[in-house]
């Protein structure tokens, strides 16, 4: 088992939590973390980039001038690729760039990440995180007190983000141009990899914690794990 030390906001130790070593002890991959970035990144993508062909192009139907006795090139379209306002050769088209990844692989991948990040001293844990009011400064204090007032910090908070309880937090965090906060049924590699520091109240951590055991302690081959 892995302990790590819990903290209230004012960065004082309230006690330490224990988590499973097969999940923030496992050994580090930069490849398969890589794999999990690379494949949420081309996920984004809408690959709706289009250019017209020349079938595509409104007009020429009629040919332009006759075949022979011109002095000039055959033409049979004014909107050949060669005239101005013609089709385009070889432009983009609607596609698919997703690069599809099992859930398992998006777990393990998961995992590795907040293994590298454990292990560089990059994640906190809160015991609880809640705001009477919505305050922009009062927040950026907490994030001060904690020592993260020039990084890039994501705020992982359970399920009930969208509950009363975190409504203020949520407003108060979202005027912070370096801070963010998310789901942890959201959370990914790709979060975990760019941000500077992982913030995990109590609840949430507990949270991950039994969402990925199953899938990591039954194993998974690693070789499986990178795209072709």
């Amino acid at each position: 088992m892995i302990e790590i030390e819990i903290k209230d906001i004012n960065n004082n130790s309230k006690g330490k939590i224990e988590l499973s070593e097969a999940i923030f002890g496992s050994a580090a991959s930069e490849s398969v973390v890589h794999t999990a970035v690379v494949s949420y990144l081309a996920n984004q993508r809408q690959g709706t980039s289009a250019t017209k062909t020349k079938g595509k192009v409104r007009g020429g139907g009629r040919k332009p001038y006759k075949q022979k006795k011109t002095g000039r090139a055959r033409a049979g379209s004014i909107r050949s690729p060669i005239w101005k306002g013609g089709g385009v050769v070889f432009g983009p088209q609607p596609r698919d760039y997703s690069i599809k990844l099992t859930k398992n692989m998006r777990r393990v991948a998961l995992s590795k990440a907040l293994t590298m990040k454990l292990s560089d001293g990059e994640v906190a844990v809160l015991d609880s995180i809640s705001m009477e009011k919505a305050n922009t400064k009062e927040m950026a204090s907490i994030l001060k007190n904690m020592g993260f007032s020039r990084k890039t910090v994501l705020i992982v908070l359970p399920e009930t983000q969208a509950s009363e309880k975190y409504k203020n937090v949520l407003f108060s965090v979202r005027n912070i141009p370096v801070a963010d906060i998310i789901r942890v049924s959201d959370l990914n590699a790709y979060h975990i990899a760019v941000f500077d520091y992982i913030i995990f109240t109590k609840d949430a951590i507990l949270n991950l914690h039994s969402r990925l055991q199953g899938v990591i302690e039954a194993g998974t081959d690693e070789d499986n794990l990178r795209y072709n």
